[in-house]
């Protein structure tokens, strides 16, 4: 009975601090072994409450430790035999075994001091690649957390934004299902389409190819391909990766008006000039006259209409005054 409850709060005590490569490989077992014997010298009295906060204390609490742990994807196996090479023979050299406080701290710093050593010469994982958007699971980027026990990716989002391609009718069109981190040798390409949408959202999509060619062609763009598409790459069952297109196709008549509006525009500079012929001579339209001009030019206009108005009253006046006298005189 009191074996089982030194025990238990022996367990409560090593796993409720923060854990560390120590709990990650030393099975709870060993450690009440390790620590059965820790005498507290100054009241020279056992206490393995103390043993266990010792061991918080070197492994736990000490960065260097945590940090040697970060090794790379498929290296925790020998992360721990290190360990295991470190505590275990202390584990049978102690068991049933009294020993003071300070033989414990030492021999348990020589350990930590150890495992550091050992454990930083083991593969680091590689650097997690970040990209304008970073996006997928980047395997390679994976490093082996001693605090959780398991292996931390780059935890950056599955969904890459969505990219904007325009093209015009019957023109041809490709994209590409590409990332800038490597990838696994076994990966599978699947290519799904959303029509007439910009999305998303995995629900609207319908699977159109399926295998390892990362390119996806479309020889003759047509209205009817407008929309988005989805590519995303599976190792086995896992999805690494998925990236969005949104596919714009400009009618063929449309795009030539639009084509010839903006060569106009670019030829036609300000003032009426225009844009030389390729190796011919500069040439241009008459260039607008300034308001001042204008106004004089038309006032003599008006002037020259009057007096021409003015003429041409004055001569059907004589000739009625020579007809009336000619009649006077019959």
């Amino acid at each position: 009975m009191c074996t089982s409850a030194l025990w238990l709060v022996s367990v409560s005590l090593l796993f409720s601090t923060s854990l560390s490569c120590y709990q990650c490989f030393i099975d709870v077992e060993d450690s009440l072994r390790l620590c059965w014997g820790h005498v507290l010298t100054k009241y020279n009295v056992r206490n393995v409450d103390t043993c266990f906060r010792k061991l918080d204390q070197i492994f736990n609490n000490d960065e260097g430790v945590i940090e040697a742990g970060r090794v790379g994807e498929g290296y925790e196996g020998q992360l721990k035999e290190i360990l295991n090479a470190q505590i275990l023979p202390m584990v049978e050299e102690f068991d049933k075994k009294l020993n003071k406080d300070t033989v414990y701290e030492k021999r348990l710093q020589t350990a930590a001091d150890n495992f550091i050593a050992a454990a930083s010469k083991l593969p680091r994982g590689e650097t997690c690649i970040s990209f304008m958007h970073p996006s997928g699971f980047q395997s390679a980027g994976a490093v082996y957390n001693c605090i959780t026990c398991q292996y931390d990716s780059c935890e950056f989002p599955l969904d890459c934004p969505v990219k904007e391609i325009k093209v015009t009718e019957n023109s041809r069109s490709q994209m590409w299902c590409d990332v800038p981190f490597h990838l696994p040798t076994d990966i599978e390409v699947i290519w799904r389409f959303a029509g007439e949408v910009k999305t998303q959202q995995v629900d609207q999509f319908k699977e159109v190819t399926a295998g390892m060619d990362p390119l996806y062609s479309i020889p003759s763009a047509s209205l009817q391909h407008q929309g988005t598409y989805q590519c995303e790459i599976y190792s086995g069952q896992r999805s690494i990766v998925r990236l969005y297109y949104y596919l714009t196709v400009t009618p063929q008549v449309v795009a030539g008006h639009t084509e010839l509006q903006e060569i106009f525009d670019l030829s036609l500079l300000p003032g009426g000039w225009l844009l030389p012929a390729p190796g011919g001579p500069p040439h241009s339209l008459l260039p607008l006259p300034s308001p001042p001009l204008l106004i004089a030019c038309l006032t003599a206009l008006l002037l020259l209409l009057f007096l021409s108005l003015g003429t041409l009253y004055w001569s059907s006046i004589r000739e009625q005054t020579s007809y009336a006298e000619q009649a006077d005189g019959d």
